[in-house]
């Protein structure tokens, strides 16, 4: 049986073009910043977001983290969405690594912040209160079903931190899934945003890695910051290859990503166990209510055709399309959830 697995664009494998990359990489050692090929992702993954500068880490999670250690200080406050990766899907490091207590806001079911709600949030200068030392947004937004913030949007939320001279942290994890969905720069997305990170290892395919992204001085503290957290890696050219690949040749496909997304939303659509809006699906990822039984259950009975899809607490799944999922294998899908979801 073939396995169609959607928990995640993480699943995917690199491209044959990605192994020879990788496979005559040149490489020298990161930690002096010898390693061309690293220098080069870095040079690129900065262009492409409109920053001085990038550094290469080994996640998005570590990303986030060095983020957050460079720009707050031990006891500082974060600003994010109350449904943010940051926040579900990040072990607690921001407080137990870097020292800074999470402050959550209400997203909005695209995973947008209303500006006045940050505003509201943003601490006064008072001695017994922390200082909101950085404001965090995420585009796309994960647990909003892929929902993705515009320029306007963004800058909305930038306005006020700047008022406040609070930066802003942009996990733009899928940002490159976000500009193909608007049509847009990248770096339009990100212009606003005083550092910003995109990983390599969704749905651009590669097997490792996130590149963070700022000013010139910003990135060599990050550097520093990386290196505390175990991030500095030696001969790193030989992945950082994929990342190249990936930011040539792989970002125009996500369309593709987008296109089996709604297709398989749609036939979702069919099914009374699934609550579903197709038309609130706007890149990879469709995340959805379960009816009428329990998501575990449902999880397995998928999983036993051969279909694999994650499960999240509220009884909801999450189905995401990715390289090397083709519509032909979406319908071969479907027709399997219809076996167990459709009865």
């Amino acid at each position: 049986m073939n396995i169609i697995d959607l928990r995640s664009d993480t699943v995917t494998h690199p491209t044959p073009a990605m192994r020879e990359a990788m496979a005559r990489a040149e490489v020298g050692d990161d930690g002096y910043g010898e390693d061309p090929t690293v220098n080069r992702l870095q040079e690129m993954a900065a262009a492409l977001l409109g920053k001085e500068a990038g550094l290469y880490v080994a996640s998005g999670t570590m990303s986030n983290l060095v983020a957050v250690m460079t720009h707050c200080q031990r006891g500082h406050e974060v600003i994010v969405g109350h449904e943010a990766h940051m926040f579900h899907h990040e072990v607690a490091a921001h407080a137990g690594v870097a020292g800074a207590q999470i402050r959550t806001v209400m997203n909005d079911s695209r995973g947008r912040l209303d500006p006045a709600d940050v505003e509201l949030a943003i601490r006064p200068a008072r001695a017994n209160y922390p200082v909101t030392g950085l404001i965090c947004l995420e585009n796309t937004h994960n647990r909003c079903g892929g929902g993705v913030l515009t320029v306007q949007e963004t800058a909305a939320v930038a306005n006020v931190a700047r008022r406040y001279g609070v930066p802003v942290h942009l996990d733009g994890a899928r940002i490159f899934n976000a500009a193909v969905y608007l049509g847009v720069k990248a770096a339009d997305l990100a212009k606003d945003a005083t550092s910003a990170t995109f990983c390599l290892s969704k749905g651009l395919s590669c097997p490792v890695g996130s590149v963070l992204c700022g000013s010139r001085d910003f990135i060599a503290r990050a550097r520093k910051n990386r290196q505390m957290v175990g991030g500095g890696m030696r001969q790193a050219g030989i992945i950082a290859a994929a990342g190249i690949v990936a930011l040539e040749t792989m970002i125009p496909r996500l369309a593709e990503d987008h296109a089996n997304a709604q297709f398989l939303a749609r036939g979702l659509a069919r099914f009374p166990v699934f609550d579903i809006e197709p038309e609130a699906v706007q890149t990879n990822i469709v995340r959805i209510g379960i009816r009428g039984m329990k998501v575990e259950d449902l999880a397995a009975k998928l999983g036993a055709k051969g279909v694999k899809a994650g499960v999240f607490e509220g009884n909801k799944m999450r189905f995401v399309t990715h390289y090397g999922i083709t519509a032909g294998d979406i319908e071969e899908a479907l027709g399997r959830i219809g076996e167990v979801a459709g009865k």
